[in-house]
């Protein structure tokens, strides 16, 4: 408890200093900043499948809607913050997910409608509905009796990852009865998307009843979800983009009988139901309840491959590059023909793949462990696999809620949850063999016979698989979590101010389905329990200088449990740990000024994050090893500062200004140790190795980005707008191993090798024009809306927002393994038309 006072103290003391909390927007006769309920008809879900930060476009605050909305296809995060550090709720229920710690859009992704009425916070705020992070927190509600009684119908056109969407919302609003029923539906198709290859087969749907069983009590009941198919495209190199002539170039399809085929299809089902109890119990205290259940499939299909070439054309071995590196002249020539004139060069090559397999005859011996049970036919060195995260979540969610007077609300609230993930693998495709032999490809060979440490699963050994069958590694990801927090929300006439803390804790373990031939002894049943206790307060005070100018500052500081798929070194294939697991510190605080008059809105803001002790952990193939290897770093430290500017003034009664701006210094400020560890082999290869990562920038995305656009509303109902968009200090996140005083030993100071090695490359500053268009009718009761929005409207196709160098690099030489670079989409649009009524 020492621990805990301490930071409450300090959290209060550091107000008045530097702090601020930010809300979406403000009216000026209120004491305190509120949240804004948002309509769906604001968000454009072409980002469904990113994390929550891209649901940030629909705020009234211009800062936060331009920056989701206009900069989130260019992975612009909000001062720099993944979205683990956002909490999401609907109807009360955190989203977050238990292994990652961040929530997915496309959980509901295409249900705008059912999803339109939330509150979003944005930074630390005294939201009373969760106790919130540094980024802030998002609550849907999906509450049947707070539709309207409605009917509305929408459909869609775009050129972006779908072509077409159908949606409809049908409500009834609260009946004399005491029900209400809300519905909805969606469907989002593409054949092929902007990107080659990338076809999109989407479905959501939606049921809400609510019954009211007296003035104090209402019982609800939620199920949605939504399922989606699709092909994924990838991220290549400048010499792949520059001899495809594409900057979306896509690696992951091929030609099979005339069609497109990708080999990366993601596949996700997951289904949530509530069940929420809602009681007043007076008229100024309020309890609700709330069951929920989650399950369903989720993953990805990829192509394995042994005893094979790698398949991928964009395999650095497969690139002109390689053959110019070790001064094969006919070679490089004849790679680069094939590129250049036929997709033989720039596609996979399914045909072969084919061919490989059914010319393979083979004998495995003993299937199954069983003496004498022979087995001969074509194996196949080419398969489809599926690599499954299937989901099993069971919670319990409290809120309470209490107006203790003109002056005091307070808010507390529980969260318990049970995850089990089940990852594994299964064959989807044997690709014209017969079976296929489950076995480490990358565990030594003896002539005649299989070693133990090359069995993925002792318990079967020799495993012969088919369609459908579990190969590979098979576990059981299990994690509870519970969270108690409070908050006190006070408010005068001059002064608000609040306070608020949480204590949670998290226990999370391994359960392995396979006895692992590298790691008999460490990879099968229940792995030791991993428990943390976790706590977090912060405190804000709002200033009204009148009822147009306002001062708020805010301050967190929290700890944080690591996530399951941070912890292990490989939860793929044992129990091992990270050494010296710890919990995440969190030190944030911001200070804003705001105006709002009736010409100008503005808001300005500072802020300062310090992440500290944050684990970081990666696989990737080394080639010094020759092995798939663990790379996992601990004691990474890095921080956040920066200032945000949003404005919005009227210059004339139709026609509005809106300009927005954020400056960031996303940067890393530690030294972490890393240890490398084998995959298939018991043996660190290295411990407690430094890695000089201070002042290196974290990249990703922009760190800085500006907007300025005019809109103009006509009296007759429709408007129009254009923005430009400026996109700089942009850096390649960066690759750990090159910053070691191992990778540059044999290097004299002044050698431009060692300088490559070194070097954190800046992609080139870039603007976009984007402009809107809307109209909106009234036919009798019917109510017609027709927007049209384009986006990159100079159809900027060179413009590079991120990237990252590859893991895997070769120290003599520097470019042998050069980044992967990724293009925001050239000109696209998206035509909406929806019918309500």
């Amino acid at each position: 408890m020492k621990i805990f006072t301490r930071v409450t103290l300090f959290c209060i003391l550091l107000v008045p200093g530097i702090l601020l909390a930010q809300e979406d927007t403000i009216q000026a006769n209120q004491v305190d900043i509120p949240v804004v309920t948002i309509s769906s008809s604001e968000l454009e879900n072409d980002l469904q499948a990113q994390d929550i930060s891209g649901l940030l476009g629909a705020s009234n605050d211009i800062f936060v809607s331009t920056a989701g909305y206009t900069f989130g296809s260019a992975r612009f995060r909000i001062r720099g913050y993944d979205s683990e550090y956002t909490s999401v709720l609907i109807n009360g229920v955190k989203m977050n997910d238990m292994q990652t710690g961040r929530a997915y859009w496309s959980s509901w992704g295409g249900l705008n409608d059912a999803t339109r009425n939330k509150v979003i916070h944005t930074g630390i705020a005294d939201q009373l509905y969760t106790f919130g992070g540094p980024a802030g927190s998002t609550n849907i509600s999906m509450r049947a009796s707070e539709y309207a009684k409605t009917k509305k119908f929408t459909y869609s056109l775009a050129n972006r990852s779908y072509n077409n969407r159908l949606m409809f919302l049908y409500s009834t609003g609260e009946m004399d009865n005491g029900w209400s029923f809300a519905a909805s539906g969606s469907r989002r198709w593409a054949q092929e998307g902007y990107v080659s290859g990338t076809f999109y087969d989407a479905w959501g749907y939606f049921l809400s009843a609510e019954k009211k069983i007296n003035e104090r009590h209402s019982i609800g009941l939620v199920a949605f979800a939504a399922p989606s198919k699709r092909g994924r495209s990838n991220v290549s190199t400048r010499e792949a983009y520059m001899l495809a002539g594409d900057n979306y170039y896509n690696s992951n399809w091929g030609w099979q009988d005339g069609k497109k085929r990708n080999a990366r299809v993601s596949q996700y089902h997951q289904p949530v139901f509530m069940l929420s109890h809602y009681f007043d119990i007076d008229e100024k205290s309020k309890l609700q309840t709330s069951l929920s259940y989650q399950f369903g499939r989720g993953g990805s299909t990829a192509l394995n491959w042994v005893e094979a070439g790698d398949p991928r054309p964009d395999y650095y071995k497969n690139l002109p590059s390689y053959f110019e590196l070790i001064g094969d002249e006919d070679k490089f020539i004849q790679t680069t023909e094939l590129w250049q004139n036929s997709d033989g060069g720039l596609q996979l090559d399914w045909d072969h793949m084919y061919f490989a397999n059914r010319k393979y005859l083979k004998t495995v011996h003993d299937v199954g462990g069983i003496e004498g049970n022979d087995l001969t036919g074509y194996r196949s060195k080419y398969i489809v696999e599926d690599r499954r995260n299937d989901k099993n979540d069971i919670g319990l969610d409290m809120l309470y809620n209490r107006s203790v007077n003109d002056h005091l609300d307070v808010a507390a609230g529980f969260n318990g949850k049970i995850h089990k993930g089940h990852s594994f693998k299964t064959v989807v495709d044997l690709l014209g063999g017969d079976w296929y032999l489950d076995i480490d490809k990358f565990a030594d060979e003896e002539p005649n016979a299989i070693l133990d440490e090359a069995q993925p699963d002792l318990n079967n050994p020799n495993h012969i698989a088919y369609v459908g069958d579990i190969i590979g590694y098979d576990y059981v990801a299990n994690v509870n979590t519970a969270n108690l927090w409070g908050i006190a929300d006070f408010s005068w006439s001059k002064f608000d101010y609040y306070f608020a803390a949480e204590l949670s804790g998290t226990s999370f373990w391994r359960t392995g389905n396979m006895q692992n031939g590298h790691f008999p002894d460490n990879s099968f049943g229940d792995s030791d329990k991993q428990q943390f206790l976790n706590y977090a307060a912060k405190t804000g005070l709002t200033y009204k200088i009148n009822g147009r100018n306002y001062i708020v500052g805010n301050a967190i500081y929290m700890t944080k449990a690591p996530t399951f798929r941070t912890a292990y070194i490989s939860s793929r294939t044992r129990h091992q740990v990270v050494d010296n697991l710890q919990s995440e510190k969190v030190l944030s605080g911001d200070i804003n000024y705001m105006l709002r008059t009736p010409v100008i809105k503005a808001r300005l803001t500072l802020y300062y994050t310090q992440f500290t002790d944050q684990t970081w952990a990666r696989s990737f193939y080394h080639d010094e090893e020759q092995s798939f290897v663990n790379y996992v770093m601990t004691g990474v430290d890095k921080r956040s500062t920066g200032a945000e500017l949003g404005i919005e003034a009227k210059l004339t009664p139709t026609i509005s200004l809106e300009a927005m701006g954020a400056k960031g210094l996303f940067i890393y400020t530690s030294r972490p140790e890393v240890t490398i560890a084998q995959d298939n082999n018991a043996e660190v290869l290295v411990e407690e190795r430094t890695v000089y990562l201070e002042n290196y920038y974290v990249g990703g995305g922009p760190q800085s980005v500006g907007s300025l656009g005019l809109k103009y509303y006509s009296p007759k109902f429709w408007m129009a707008g254009l923005s430009f968009n400026y996109y700089a200090d942009m850096f390649l996140d960066i690759g750990p191993d090159r910053r070691t005083a191992e990778a540059v030993a044999g290097y004299a100071e002044d050698d431009l090798r060692r300088a490559e090695l070194l070097a954190q490359e800046q992609l080139d500053n870039g603007y976009t024009l984007d402009a809107f268009v809307y109209k909106s009718f009234k036919i009798d009761d019917y109510y017609i809306g027709l927007s049209l929005n384009v986006s990159n409207i100079l159809n900027n196709k060179d413009l590079a927002t991120g990237g990252f160098e590859q893991l895997r690099y070769d120290s003599s030489e520097p470019g042998k393994f050069p980044p992967r670079i990724f293009y925001l989409y050239g000109r696209n649009f998206f035509l909406n038309i929806n019918l309500r009524f």
